[in-house]
């Protein structure tokens, strides 16, 4: 049976101290990770095939090997902002575990030679941001940041950003426009952030549960951490899951343990014993899966295959009952209004694709809006700035793809057919 590594303290008492921290073997990894040169802790990070929380799967250690070594401007962004729908899981490592982060914070920043770092976290996040602020000032009380940590040469200062609450500043340059007090929108790449990121220097960012899982890569090795989940797809990964099961909530599991067990045996299964219709594998920006898709392994290649994506690994249960048109019309609306603006086919191609699903679920649905959605998707779909456009193009599509024959009901009925 899989033992937490994670979310292994969140159940404690006070457990977002510093005192249950270190109690419970925390800053043990900093101390271990200051003996090592930087070079190893790449090497280790590398070995150890950690990609990427925050919904791409890019190899950490490849991304710590894109900052130049012994360049003082070097910094680090710790990505909090968890603007997709359906995903909670760093807010829940943030205000149950901070130290986890600031020390994986730490180290991360030791290893790419930077001595500044900065938490950037979603406005709304209140909690979040008080438990980040008083475990930022406890480490510093407790010489785990600011000069000479633990006596060594390394120094690092971390500070709290509040964003304003815009899903476009998940993308990592928006984030850093907003972080340097811009508009929150995406920069052309190149150059990359490692090449020129906050305030032009080399910056690296990375996810909050990225970086939890960095000091237990240092205390227990990479081949501890490659041997859990799958061959591609290492270590543990925490799972949210929402709608319509019994325990909605936050999951650590392997990579790559199948869906229909997170969903059955972890989340309780669907009240009522009704059927599964769809679910949302990683986000409301993943494509759908369907009820004959359950045994796939979530893990970033096998859903992939399956049409979809690992994203955020945020689990969206919907069951027999849920009008797929009002889904899609739903994520059609939080794009449309979580448009930066920046580039045309975003700006009003989801505006477009959102008015005609509002209208087939108000039942004023018109012979060719099927179409006409289809070739918006293909007009917004790898023609904007960033890469929103796909990623609000492909619950629509999948949509249509999956569940075609209920738009052509709404629009030939006028009405849900499954209303009463």
């Amino acid at each position: 049976m899989f033992e937490p590594v994670l979310l292994k303290r969140t159940g404690l008492p006070r457990s977002e101290t510093i005192g249950v921290y270190v109690e419970n073997g925390g800053y043990q990894a900093l101390r271990k990770a200051l003996e090592c040169s930087p070079a190893e802790l790449i090497d280790l990070v590398k070995r150890s095939k950690l990609r990427g929380r925050g919904g791409a799967g890019f190899p950490a250690g490849l991304k710590w090997g894109f900052m130049p070594q012994g360049n003082a401007d070097n910094c680090l962004c710790v990505n909090t902002d968890e603007g997709e729908p359906g995903t909670f899981k760093d807010r829940v490592l943030v205000e149950k575990d901070p130290h986890q982060v600031i020390e994986g914070v730490i180290i991360a920043a030791y290893a790419v030679g930077a001595q500044r770092a900065y938490v950037y976290i979603r406005g709304e996040f209140f909690l979040g941001v008080k438990r980040w602020i008083k475990a930022i000032a406890d480490a510093h009380e407790h010489g785990y940041l600011g000069r000479n940590i633990l006596g060594s040469d390394f120094s690092l200062d971390l500070t709290v950003h509040r964003g304003a609450g815009a899903y476009i500043c998940g993308e990592e340059t928006a984030m850093i426009n907003s972080l340097e007090g811009r508009r929150g929108e995406p920069r052309l790449k190149p150059p990359y952030p490692a090449q020129a990121g906050y305030q032009g220097r080399p910056t690296l960012v990375h996810n909050v549960e990225t970086l939890a899982n960095v000091p237990h890569i240092v205390l227990r090795g990479a081949e501890w951490f490659a041997s859990i989940g799958t061959e591609k797809s290492t270590g543990p990964k925490v799972f949210c899951v929402s709608g319509h099961v019994f325990r909605r909530g936050t999951y650590e599991l392997p990579l790559g343990t199948p869906l229909r067990e997170i969903i059955e045996e972890h989340a309780g299964g669907v009240p009522g014993g009704r059927r599964i219709k769809a679910v949302i594998p990683g986000g409301a920006s993943t494509p759908l899966l369907t009820e004959d898709q359950l045994d796939v392994p979530m893990d970033f290649e096998s859903l992939a295959a399956a049409g979809s994506a690992l994203g955020t690994g945020a689990i969206v249960v919907m069951d027999e009952r849920t009008c797929m048109v009002d889904v899609a019309r739903r994520t059609a609306r939080f794009f449309a209004h979580e448009s930066c603006g920046k580039c045309a086919p975003c700006r009003l191609g989801s505006v477009a694709a959102w008015r005609i699903l509002e209208g087939i679920e108000a039942g004023e649905g018109q012979e060719g809006d099927i179409e006409r959605l289809y070739a918006l998707c293909d007009g917004i779909a790898g023609h904007t700035f960033c890469p929103m456009g796909d990623a609000q193009v492909a619950p629509l599509r999948s949509a249509l793809d999956r569940f075609g024959d209920e738009f052509r009901a709404h629009i030939a009925m006028g009405r849900c057919p499954n209303a009463a």
